[in-house]
């Protein structure tokens, strides 16, 4: 009788199982989005950029961190054995140090995901039974304070057990999604439990509590993979409690700083301006998004609109990058660390830019991409992806920025005063939220590449892949991406497997991309074709079926908003969706960054260079380098400027700072008339 029982529950469960939707983001049953995840998996690199970044990931950026996180530099790993009673000693790294583990653990199972590597999955099985052990009976398991005789749980929020919760939650349920194993998920319910009876009931001791809101996102995940409604419940609770009690400070919030840094003064329902901490804020417009989803509150997704507007036209620079200062003040005087400050006030030498806020920037256009299916959001995503993201990792995959200035000059700062922001990239950083979460978006990119449409499939991201997926009516499709971009405009997209009855092919036209044909079989296609939009092609579909999508790739010269003083009179270089920057190797040893101008009129030429940076296009131009500047005085008397023409190349922001110290920028002034 007892075998037949288990037989039965084991059937249950893998029915269960195999019905468990597999997406980054688990929305088999979501109402309210236009645009659902694929599922993990369905799509994989093949060839060109970011085959070659998920290669760089799959064989150096995991393993690397890996290996630093679970040795004696990183701690992470030992901060879960002393807590589980397996090793002697104290906790290390910062508070926040349980929820970079979890990242890293993520990070691996999008790797598993695409090489079915065994190996992986026996060590992250490994870590999540020392993981289990480390947990109390009750569900607890935040290791700094478990290991801290001074702190008591839920004392105060400077010790962001929230933060480490959020990736809890997250990272089980992606484990779960592509393994169908419950070792970690059910380490997180019994958590998730825990948070529901503290923090679910209205009490003015934890009412301002959930201030770094990674755990909104991770609650609606658990909602959206056991389909118990306490957990989304309670995500709307650490919404609906954001700007509900007295601004003052109190025992929970001694420490750190309140107000707008951490998104309390304003209901987010009546926000419209993106205030303080740029991680913290775009975490929690992320996660209301997601409550959105599901809840189909018109109200937070009219806030969430209006927030999105602030963010991209008012505070993101040129490289996606968001969190203008590493110290600052909000319009409510409020003291902020890390982030947003007034609209159009955008420094470039000192821009803070952390990694994780531009991560959490494509994140939440993510989000938005599936709340109202329009591209405008998966530019935002792939401006990020190209730029502000990847500036934060070296081509080797194993050194970080946490900041990411858009102009590097020596002896300008005394970094020795900083504790995030450095001159060139390091292999561990204290501070070590960046990295993971950098890494794990880089691993599940393939996954954003894609997204489900009611009736058919959207193109969100370009580069060489191949999707096979099923559709919401359970059709099988499978389509193969051939390009070289983003380094050249063509894509080819071929049919190879697809229902007989039409279906929607939405082809994502850029923002940037003035002149595009799309066709089928060499034929222009009967839909608009408006950049900053997707071109929905529907017919009936048939193996052999080719999309070419041309886009033309010109270099072009980007001006700020005339309210960005530090932009006036200067220009970036954009080709398609890459930023380009100047940097010292590629000008004289005897003059300086600040040396630079830029010559209206001289051609823009790109030319790849399969040597350089791991293969880049850069851009081949003949820049102006001025010699009678003086920068001893504050000010300076001065005629008329002296410079000679330079001929010279620009490369991609994301790869400076691989060829040794060297000072750069994006940014440089121009001179129009002809010398």
């Amino acid at each position: 009788m007892k075998k037949l029982i288990a037989v039965a529950c084991a059937a249950l469960l893998s029915q269960w199982s195999v019905a468990q939707d597999k997406g980054i983001l688990g929305q088999e049953n979501t109402p309210n989005v236009k645009l659902k995840s694929i599922n993990i998996g369905d799509c994989k690199w093949t060839e060109g950029f970011w085959a070659n970044k998920f290669d760089v990931a799959e064989n150096a950026m995991v393993p690397y961190m890996g290996e630093v996180l679970t040795g004696d530099v990183g701690h992470a790993l030992n901060n879960f054995k002393i807590a589980a009673g397996m090793k002697e000693g104290k906790h290390k790294g910062m508070r926040w140090h349980d929820g970079d583990f979890y990242k890293w653990m993520e990070a691996a199972m999008y790797v598993y995901a695409q090489n079915g590597d065994q190996s992986i999955l026996e060590e992250i099985d490994g870590y999540i039974e020392i993981i289990s052990k480390a947990q109390e009976e009750d569900g607890y398991l935040q290791t700094f304070v478990q290991l801290t005789d001074a702190v008591d749980r839920y004392e105060n929020r400077k010790y962001h057990e929230m933060y480490n919760s959020g990736h809890l939650l997250t990272s089980a349920c992606i484990h779960h999604r592509i393994t169908g194993q419950r070792n970690f998920l059910d380490i997180a319910i019994k958590h998730a439990d825990l948070l529901y009876s503290i923090f679910s009931p209205e009490t003015k001791q934890y009412g301002r509590f959930g201030f770094n809101q990674t755990q909104i996102m991770g609650l609606v995940e658990l909602y959206r993979t056991t389909k118990d409604k306490r957990y989304l419940n309670l995500a709307e609770v650490f919404i609906n409690n954001r700007g509900k009690y007295k601004v003052e400070d109190h025992s929970t919030t001694e420490g750190y700083p309140i107000g707008d840094m951490v998104q309390e003064r304003t209901p987010l329902r009546k926000s419209s301006e993106a205030v303080g901490h740029a991680v913290l804020a775009l975490y929690y417009y992320a996660g209301a998004a997601d409550v959105a989803a599901e809840t189909g509150e018109q109200a937070l997704v009219d806030a969430l609109d209006k927030l999105w507007e602030n963010v991209t036209e008012q505070k993101m620079y040129v490289t996606g990058a968001v969190g203008q200062a590493h110290y600052g003040a909000s319009s409510h005087r409020d003291k902020i660390e890390e982030g947003f400050i007034d609209g159009y006030m955008m420094p470039n030498m000192t821009a803070y830019n952390e990694t994780c806020a531009n991560v959490c920037n494509s994140m939440f256009s993510y989000r938005m991409l599936g709340l109202h299916g329009e591209s405008k959001y998966a530019d935002i995503m792939e401006l990020v992806l190209y730029n502000s993201a990847l500036s934060g990792i070296s081509i080797e995959g194993k050194d970080y920025f946490y900041s990411n200035p858009l102009r590097m000059v020596h002896g300008s700062r005394d970094y020795s005063q900083h504790n995030t922001e450095t001159p060139h990239r390091l292999p561990y950083l204290e501070c070590f939220c960046c990295p993971p979460n950098l890494v794990r978006t880089i691993a599940k990119s393939s996954n954003w590449a894609y997204s489900l449409s009611n009736n058919g499939i959207a193109i969100n991201l370009y580069g060489g892949n191949r999707l096979d997926t099923k559709l919401e009516d359970g059709s099988t499709l499978i389509l193969n991406q051939v390009t070289n971009y983003p380094w050249e405009g063509l894509v080819n997209i071929s049919v190879e497997k697809c229902k007989k009855e039409a279906f929607d092919i939405m082809v994502r036209i850029p923002d940037w991309a003035n002149g595009t044909t799309v066709k089928v079989n060499n034929e222009a296609v009967n839909a608009q074709v408006t950049p900053g939009n997707f071109a929905t092609i529907n017919r009936k579909w048939k193996k052999g079926d080719i999309i070419s999508i041309d886009m033309p790739m010109k270099a072009t010269l980007v001006e700020g908003h005339p309210r960005i003083e530090e932009a006036r009179n200067q220009v970036a270089i954009k080709r398609g969706p890459v930023v380009y920057c100047m940097e010292t190797p590629d000008i004289p040893k005897d003059a300086g960054i600040l040396d630079v101008y830029i010559q209206g009129n001289a051609p823009l030429v790109a030319s790849y260079d399969k040597d350089l940076l791991g293969g880049v296009t850069t851009i081949e131009t003949t820049l102006l380098l001025r010699t009678n500047q003086s920068d001893n005085k504050m000010y300076n008397t001065v005629d008329k400027p002296v410079f000679k023409p330079y001929k010279t190349k620009l490369v991609p922001y994301f790869a400076w700072s691989n060829r040794g110290d060297a000072e750069m920028t994006v940014f440089m002034p121009v001179v129009w008339n002809d010398l």
